[in-house]
């Protein structure tokens, strides 16, 4: 289905909850009603809503810089998540704080959008440019918005931009490997009601070339292996949407938003890298279609504020493997198809006491359908849920120097309880002046199977059991200003203790089987820096992180021959880190990222002398650039190499990654 044909499609936005609550409250200044756009300051990081919480903001600077990219990128080059990326252009997942791509809940503006079939997101699909506001909670902070982020939760945010008037931005890229990027943005509005409107397109023809360490052959004379120069055919995609948001404050303390996105995806997948066979016998192609709309009305008070909040998505997933079989041409294998809807309410209250008692409540209500389906094979499988979530949290500060949080979550899946999940953290202020604040919390944790483990032909298990266990976290983090200078830092300590955790093995009816295992340990530290200010005329920024991180596999010890046992989980890295330094005189501009990984087993008992085996790699871009001013108009020009120093290097097996290649960016605003 094309993108034109999606304004075609009905989807259903339903206010299902409608519930009259009144909290008695004091003490919460007019001035939460935003008007104008707000500075956030050092003085910020020390909240009650806060406390105990390790979250990290992607800083607005960065998102514009990477403003062409996607979100798998931008999360890979700046942030402690591990992306796990089939290639350029192709599926990239998530791996937070070692856990698995299920682990990691994404939100766009209030509501999830991972999948119910899978419960992860194809990360590769999210532009950059659809985002205003990008922050993410690690571990069990992810409980103030839901259940089930064990890893943590990434937050996409959009804005009204109140004040800015009307606006127009226009970016044309062109770069390596026949690829072509279109972006445009108007906007409109004034005091009362603000219109933005996002468009984007996307192709590439993706045919890099690699030296293919999967296939050698044999020099006779010396006995040496030869790997071959190959090239990543059939790997081409194309993917085009439009974001459109209407924002309106009819009355003071009201504010109404509706956004829909919309995108259309396609790409064919190439085959493996230890593939030998002729270049065209067969051909895999996949279309992602994605509706979402979310409608929000906040309603701020003395007492406090009142949100409702309403979304549907509609995911379409069509997946198509052809054979060529000779005397009949291509003849399809598999084709795949699903349809994954969700309905999606909120209904959240917040205030204030004459104590000084900060208390919240949120009830979600949520609907998922599902329905997948192989015309070849005739296998496939429905299935829906209802899931019902109430959360409480209370918060309090004492003297200026403690904050704690208090958050309980129960939910309900297909009215069966799962666990209770309660959260308690803390902030301790060490210093009466200044921001050097120690942190921690204590959590249980779960995460429900998704339908694909429960419902899946072949291999799912509708007798597994939710994941459950236990997290504690504890760091220390700093911010210091003086004289235009800002500097700031952080250490993290966790350890989540993880039972019935999920994973599919192979079994010996010859395919893959969700299964439960015993016991899965997740701990190690994440540590991060940032500093800038000015030197003369030359303005200056550097931010900095590395990240120790260890999965072990303590399954069943009693299992004869499980090699498994006590082993790193499979793709996930020990070590990894990343360095960002951005360097500015007058219009003129430079920036260099780098980004490293330790090595990686793709097999569950770590051999080192499996050739399968991933290696470490560093990773090295550079940004060269120049922005122009012309009256009302500003041009930016830029010139991005990535992977500067040509290195060779895979994140999954058998699925090579491009070497050194080029991106010009021409941006226009007014």
């Amino acid at each position: 289905m094309r993108f034109n044909d999606m304004v075609g499609r009905s989807f259903v936005v339903s206010m299902a909850l409608m519930v009259s609550l009144t909290l008695k409250g004091q003490g919460i200044r007019d001035s939460v009603f935003p008007i104008h756009p707000v500075e956030v300051t050092a003085g910020r990081i020390f909240m009650e809503e806060r406390a105990g919480m390790k979250e990290t903001v992607i800083d607005s600077s960065v998102l514009r810089g990477k403003i062409n990219l996607s979100l798998s990128e931008l999360l890979s080059e700046n942030t402690s998540v591990f992306i796990k990326d089939h290639g350029r252009g192709a599926l990239a997942t998530a791996s937070f704080r070692g856990t698995a791509a299920s682990h990691t809940r994404v939100n766009w503006n209030g509501i999830s959008i991972n999948t119910p079939m899978a419960g992860m997101i194809d990360f590769s699909l999210i532009p950059v440019w659809i985002i205003d506001g990008l922050d993410l909670k690690h571990g069990a902070s992810s409980l103030a918005d839901q259940s089930g982020g064990i890893g943590g939760s990434i937050h996409i945010h959009n804005s009204a931009g109140w004040g800015q008037g009307a606006g127009f931005s226009y970016l044309q890229g062109i770069g390596s490997y026949g690829t072509f990027d279109e972006y445009l943005q108007l906007s409109a509005g004034r005091e009362k009601i603000r219109i933005k409107t996002r468009l984007y397109h996307n192709r590439s023809v993706n045919d890099y070339p690699f030296i293919n360490q999967s296939i050698a052959s044999v020099d006779p004379s010396t006995g040496n292996l030869t790997h071959p120069l190959d090239t990543n055919d059939h790997a081409d995609y194309a993917r085009f949407g439009l974001l459109q948001e209407i924002y309106w404050r009819p009355l003071p303390g009201h504010i109404l938003s509706l956004r829909y996105w919309g995108q259309n995806a396609e790409r064919t997948i190439p085959h493996p890298t230890s593939y030998e066979g002729p270049d065209n016998d067969n051909l895999n192609s996949q279309e992602d279609i994605d509706h979402r709309v979310v409608g929000e009305w906040k309603y701020y008070r003395r007492g406090g504020r009142l949100m409702i909040r309403s979304g549907y998505t509609l995911k379409q997933l069509d997946y198509t493997r052809l054979n060529l079989v000779p005397g009949l041409g291509k003849v399809p294998v598999i084709l795949s198809q699903s349809s994954q809807q969700s309905l999606l309410n909120t209904l959240s209250l917040s205030g204030e006491t004459a104590g000084g008692f900060q208390m919240e409540g949120t009830l979600d209500v949520d609907f998922h359908d599902v329905v997948s389906h192989d015309s070849v094979s005739g296998s496939g499988y429905s299935g829906k849920r209802a899931e019902t979530s109430l959360f409480f949290a209370i918060r309090r500060n004492f003297s200026e120097r403690l904050n704690l949080n208090l958050m309980l979550r129960q939910d309900l899946v297909d009215r069966r309880a799962a666990p209770f999940t309660p959260y308690l953290g803390f902030d301790l202020r060490l210093r009466e002046s200044g921001d050097l604040i120690l942190k921690g919390n204590i959590a249980r944790i779960h995460h429900y199977p998704d339908l694909n483990d429960l419902y899946w032909q072949p291999g799912g298990n509708p007798d597994l059991l939710p994941e459950e266990g236990f997290s504690i976290e504890s760091g220390l983090e700093y911010t210091y200003f003086r004289e235009g200078k800002k500097l700031s830092g952080e250490i993290s300590l966790f350890r989540s203790d993880i039972d019935n955790w999920i994973i599919w093995l192979p079994s010996y009816r010859g395919y893959w089987e969700a299964r439960n295992i015993r016991r899965v340990l997740a701990y190690g530290m994440e540590t991060g820096l940032k500093f800038s200010g000015t030197i003369r005329r030359f303005d200056y920024r550097f931010t900095g992180g590395y990240a120790l991180t260890r999965s072990v596999n303590y399954g069943d010890p009693v299992v004869w021959g499980d090699d498994s046992y006590g082993k790193q989980l499979v793709y996930i890295p020990v070590h990894s880190g990343n360095m960002l330094v951005d360097l500015r005189y007058r219009k003129w501009f430079i920036t260099y990222q780098y980004n490293a990984y330790s090595e990686r087993f793709t097999t569950s008992s770590n051999d080192p002398a499996r050739r399968d085996r991933l290696y470490p790699y560093l990773m090295n871009d550079l940004v060269l650039g120049k922005e122009f001013h012309v009256g009302r108009v500003d041009l930016t020009t830029e010139l991005k190499i990535f992977n500067l120093f040509n290195e060779q290097y895979h994140t999954v097996l058998y699925r090579p990654m491009p070497g050194r290649h080029y991106h010009l960016v021409v941006m226009l605003r007014i």
